[in-house]
């Protein structure tokens, strides 16, 4: 289960301070739980993972099985913010770093609809005609103007390229149950769609057809993420003052409720880059509101100490860090003897790469503590599917529990409209 290590807060904060957070935090796990908090009607993810069952897998993994079968291999997945997020996170965290130098073989997953730029649409376009491509379009209303343009183009070039019988084959929709523009074109086409329940935000999607589809689909083992979530939710409805969820929940609200507004999510391995993106978005979007909530940013050290490493030792005394910690990698390479050693690192000769890593990471924690910097630490054991199920939903548990604590809806985003408003004004839409 996820591990969560508050030590690196002891000098910050009294034991008595935080066991009333933690009381705060309890009380905010059964608003929660028992659904009677504001955005209730949003809380179709809490026990989602255990009621995924082999059917819903099997027709995740029947779009692979169609697809191979017709030599594709190139999928565009089409979405924006969380409708994208959790499976770029997952397929980045699992994916060898190097795939595409290698050359590896199966479908490889890219991603579209997430922004405006033109040069990154014909580009996309460049790749998709010369590769045998399939499309996963994601939009609960079909509408959304970054995704839809991004479709728009695709679903043409599929056309174009394959006629019209075949492109049916080769897109999946991912959409509402019963209305929006996506679902009615779905139903007029024949396309193959899954659907996104009413009562689940995109933030709160990875473990829905919106990630599941595109992370096997990639070719990794969704039934394992769904095990490690479903594991993660039964240990995490525990109504104790030891649950994971509820002591990191406590001390980042009381960290808050101390100054410290901002939150640096860090990571010593450059594969959970993408996970620092979606808690960016999972915290951000639903504790952002109301003039309160703490700033979500991340890094991945050690390559970011020396970017962001002066500033977090020495700048404002404003933010504390929370370490996504591995415990256990998944290769090993040791540094070889050399008999000049001009560069001086025979020190180091027969250990391993990762334990200068270990010992970076925690010279890098006494550094920052003794710089001010409170440090929160987030453990699992290995990256792999089953481990990331279960911080997926951990970070779910934990941004509910503690956006009721700060008292906030943890479920909604009235200010995500505000730029589309000016934006459709602009481009003169309808309306408008």
């Amino acid at each position: 289960m996820v591990k969560v290590d508050l030590t690196g807060c002891d000098s910050f904060v009294g034991k008595e301070q935080f066991q009333a957070y933690v009381e705060k935090a309890l009380a905010a796990q059964v608003v929660l739980e028992e659904e009677s908090g504001a955005g209730n009607d949003f809380l179709g993810w809490q026990h989602l993972p255990s009621a995924i069952g082999k059917d819903e897998i099997a027709d995740c993994l029947g779009v692979v099985d169609r697809w191979l079968a017709k030599d594709i291999d190139l999928v565009v997945v089409i979405g924006i913010g969380g409708s994208y997020l959790g499976a770029k996170a997952a397929i980045e965290a699992l994916s060898h770093t190097f795939a595409n130098q290698l050359g590896t073989h199966g479908l490889k997953v890219v991603f579209a609809g997430e922004n405006l730029s033109e040069d990154y649409t014909a580009e996309l376009l460049d790749l998709v005609k010369v590769r045998n491509a399939a499309c996963v379009v994601i939009s609960k209303s079909g509408t959304t103007t970054e995704p839809a343009v991004a479709f728009r183009l695709v679903k043409n070039h599929l056309e174009e390229a394959y006629g019209k019988a075949e492109a049916r084959e080769r897109i999946v929709a991912i959409t509402d149950k019963a209305r929006g523009a996506l679902k009615s074109l779905s139903n007029q086409e024949g396309y193959k769609t899954f659907v996104i329940e009413d009562n689940i935000g995109g933030r709160f999607s990875v473990l829905t057809p919106v990630g599941l589809v595109p992370i096997a689909l990639a070719g990794f083992d969704v039934a394992a993420m769904v095990k490690g979530a479903k594991d993660a939710e039964k240990a995490l409805g525990a109504r104790k003052a030891d649950n994971p969820a509820v002591r990191y929940a406590a001390m980042r609200n009381l960290l808050y409720d101390g100054g410290r507004k901002i939150e640096l999510f860090a990571s010593f391995n450059p594969k959970l880059q993408y996970l620092g993106e979606w808690l960016k978005q999972l915290f951000g979007e639903s504790e952002g509101k109301d003039g309160k909530g703490i700033f979500p940013a991340s890094v991945i050290f050690t390559t970011d100490l020396h970017s962001m490493g002066q500033y977090i030792q020495d700048g404002e005394r404003m933010l504390f860090e929370t370490v996504i910690t591995v415990e256990n990698a998944g290769r090993e390479v040791t540094i070889p003897s050399d008999p000049q050693d001009l560069d001086g690192l025979n020190y180091l000769a027969g250990k391993h790469v990762e334990h200068c890593n270990r010992m970076a990471q925690l010279g890098t924690k006494m550094a920052h503590i003794d710089g001010g910097v409170p440090n929160l630490d987030i453990r699992v054991d290995k990256l792999d599917e089953y481990h990331l199920g279960q911080l997926f939903y951990f970070f779910e548990k934990v941004c509910g529990i503690s956006a009721y604590v700060l008292g906030v809806n943890p479920f909604n985003q009235p200010g995500v409209e505000a730029y589309k408003k000016n934006m459709f004004k602009l481009l003169e839409k309808p309306g408008y």
